[in-house]
């Protein structure tokens, strides 16, 4: 049983039900909604779907644009070899849903949790209009907002958020197809991004210490117009995005959380999407080896986590720290640094891990900070 239809939890569902598993995918909202994510992740991604993603692509990207407070640009093109896609994830999901379907998985959607209790060695699970449920295993996929991790003691008991703003405009203003925007120093303790879709622009802000609140219309009133917008133009959404904030467990027993309800986003550049694949990639994986008793225990799962993508978020949440209490510093040695763009490039495009540069950008920006 998979609670959350998303990204993550669809892609753990495929995968399952590639194996053979009876899988059935949960889903609370009743029709297919609008998310606030600005769709960006790594064409690498595609190792993990043996069917081709790229109806989900709106644009690709060859190059990124950085500026500070709408200036002093920086240019940096991505490895050609390893290209970062842009999607609507409303395709996305539905695309990898499909699949899992296809593959025998039971949807049901208007299902809403309210209580997870493990009883006889099977999971029981209620939903709001009393409708009751049993599986052998859980998969908690409901995102950000999930109550659950928390619930059943799994992920960071002290759950770090970057507050964002999520904007999604028809037309493409002035930026160029194939062309991503990172815009800092208007955000305090964070940037803003901007997207290309095939016939839209995604547009973001976020802020990722120090919980501070985002002063949006003030933000926004300075960025869209520069890039070709009303300031008033676009339908704003506001959430809450669980960020990495340590190594923590993620499984328990016959229960794994994967996807923005494990709390692994990219603390420095927000990259959630590319995480929530490999989560339910490799929570799949752990657990068709549980099921069929090839493993007494589903802790393959937390560790292939860390190793693959926690170990790294470790130095990204360092840099992190530093960057964003010192923007300006972290700019000029973290960005305009003749390689930095590139690095910055190979994260995005999954070539490099933070661990590749970290101690060496932790100790210019220290160091030019005092």
């Amino acid at each position: 049983m998979i609670i959350g239809a998303g990204a993550a939890g669809s892609t753990a569902a495929f995968h399952l039900a590639k194996t053979g598993h009876k899988v059935t995918l949960l889903e609370k909202n009743s029709a297919p909604q609008v998310k606030p994510c600005g769709g960006g992740m790594a064409a690498a991604v595609q190792e993990w779907f043996p069917f081709d993603l790229k109806p989900a692509v709106e644009d690709v990207i060859s190059k990124v644009e950085f500026s500070w407070c709408l200036k002093d640009p920086v240019i940096a093109a991505l490895p050609g070899s390893a290209p970062f896609w842009i999607v609507k994830r409303e395709k996305l999901d539905s695309l990898i849903m499909d699949h899992a379907i296809n593959l025998g998985t039971d949807f049901i959607n208007g299902f809403e949790a309210i209580n997870i209790n493990r009883h006889n060695s099977v999971w029981e699970i209620k939903a709001s209009d009393g409708r009751e449920l049993i599986a052998k295993a859980v998969i908690i996929a409901d995102g950000s907002q999930s109550i659950w991790p928390s619930k059943i003691g799994l992920g960071p008991k002290n759950q770090h958020h970057a507050q964002t703003i999520s904007v999604r405009l028809k037309g493409k203003g002035n930026l160029k197809a194939g062309t991503a925007r990172f815009e800092f120093g208007l955000v305090h303790h964070g940037f803003a991004w901007a997207f290309p879709l095939a016939n839209e622009v995604n547009i973001g802000v976020g802020t990722f210490i120090g919980n501070h609140s985002i002063d949006s219309k003030e933000i926004l009133n300075k960025l869209l117009p520069n890039l070709g917008f009303n300031p008033t133009d676009g339908e704003r959404r506001e959430a809450k995005l669980r960020v990495w904030n340590g190594h923590h467990k993620l499984h328990g027993e016959g229960i794994l959380v994967i996807g923005d309800a494990a709390s692994i986003c990219d603390p420095f550049l927000a990259e959630g999407l590319r995480p929530a694949l490999m989560s339910g990639y490799e929570a799949a994986k752990s657990l068709d080896h549980w099921i069929r008793g090839e493993t007494m225990s589903l802790d393959i799962y937390t560790q292939s986590m860390k190793d693959k993508w926690g170990d790294s978020m470790a130095w990204g949440r360092r840099i992190a720290q530093v960057f964003y209490r010192f923007p300006k510093v972290g700019y000029q040695l973290g960005i305009k640094r003749p390689t930095a763009p590139q690095r910055i490039a190979q994260i995005l495009s999954g070539k490099m891990g933070y661990g590749d540069i970290a101690q060496r950008v932790i100790k210019r920006l220290l160091l030019k900070s005092q």
